[in-house]
């Protein structure tokens, strides 16, 4: 064994050394896949404490119902089964209900927004039947479980989970463990998604919280600013029947985004219903409807409404129930 001494000038070095080495904690042994990473990003984008951060997502569960109800989207129905899930009379008369209910705050919000108070009301009843259902899942094991478990929609879902951690606390309805919502994460009585509430959810009452759960201020406004945020029209149409003729040129669309001018899709065999602006920008979707085919020229604001949900069924059955609340609180204040 060689014996070392060590001189003056090597017990600086070691000082030296020791002294420039870096302090090693303990590795958090991650609970999920990829749990690191994400707490590393966190954490240097926001400056939260890792160690919370990691014990949020310690707490959080893998969910297999989850991953099994992603794979059997409603929207996957045609229209002939979708459209009877939310157009019923009963939703139809709780929405005028609703509406009636809360009509100043409703139209108001509209009025400030440019958002015609019927389409908040129906968002809110196509999405939780007016608030009563909020979803079972923690959003916080949805998020992990389809942002870390989930490859086909991972890059999504786990950039929504990272903007869930990142939201400051006066953002969210409640601690962010407690939080329920659907099986992709959504909150709220509007659904919102995390990067939703980060751009457009609304403190509308002023309480210098943003609740989505429980201020209906908030939930109306933030509904309301989306469209906004989106490019709603003021007073602008959403959809219209069309009836093809028989040499109608055959029409494929990627999606709702408006292409042509009404009358171009008129030149080519779709004739409107009802009065339009032919210069008015559109595009035409194809339903499969419990009597046949059913086509709809679409515009700027049905747009919209698939940016909430890209499913064109899903924006035609938010449209019909609106105009069914619509026409169902007419027909009350008519009445009275």
């Amino acid at each position: 064994m060689t014996v070392f001494h060590a001189t003056p000038v090597s017990r600086l070095v070691i000082a030296l050394g020791l002294l420039a080495a870096p302090v090693i904690s303990p590795l958090h042994a991650q609970t999920h896949p990829g749990q690191a990473a994400l707490v590393r990003e966190v954490a240097r984008d926001t400056g939260k404490n890792p160690a919370a951060l990691n014990r949020l997502l310690d707490g959080a569960t893998k969910q297999q119902s989850i991953l099994e109800a992603i794979s059997r989207p409603a929207e996957a129905k045609p229209w002939r089964d979708y459209r009877p899930i939310f157009m019923t009379e009963q939703r139809i008369a709780d929405g005028v209900a609703f509406y009636r209910e809360h009509r100043a705050l409703l139209e108001q919000v509209g009025q400030q927004y440019g958002v015609a108070p019927e389409y908040i009301v129906a968002i809110l009843g196509v999405e939780t039947n007016y608030g009563r259902l909020g979803g079972k899942y923690k959003v916080l094991d949805a998020l992990v479980t389809l942002g870390l478990y989930y490859p086909p929609r991972a890059k999504f879902f786990r950039e929504q989970l990272k903007v869930l951690l990142e939201l400051p606390a006066n953002h969210l309805a409640g601690p962010l463990d407690t939080l329920l919502g659907s099986y992709a994460g959504a909150q709220g009585w509007g659904q919102f998604m995390p990067s939703s509430i980060r751009d457009f959810a609304v403190d509308e009452d002023h309480d210098g919280r943003i609740d989505l759960r429980n201020s209906l201020p908030d939930i109306f406004a933030s509904v309301a600013n989306y469209f906004a945020g989106h490019g709603w029209v003021r007073g602008g149409p959403v959809a219209m029947r069309a009836q093809p003729d028989a040499a109608a040129k055959p029409i494929a669309v990627k999606d709702s985004k408006p292409q042509w001018p009404l009358e171009q899709l008129e030149a080519w065999g779709y004739a409107p219903l009802a009065s339009a602006n032919p210069g008015e920008p559109s595009s035409l979707q194809m339903l499969d409807g419990a009597t046949g085919p059913e086509y709809w020229f679409t515009f700027q604001n049905f747009y919209v409404i698939t940016t909430y949900n890209r499913s064109p069924l899903y924006a035609m059955a938010v449209h019909q129930l609106a105009q069914a609340i619509d026409a169902g609180v007419q027909q009350a204040d008519a009445t009275q």
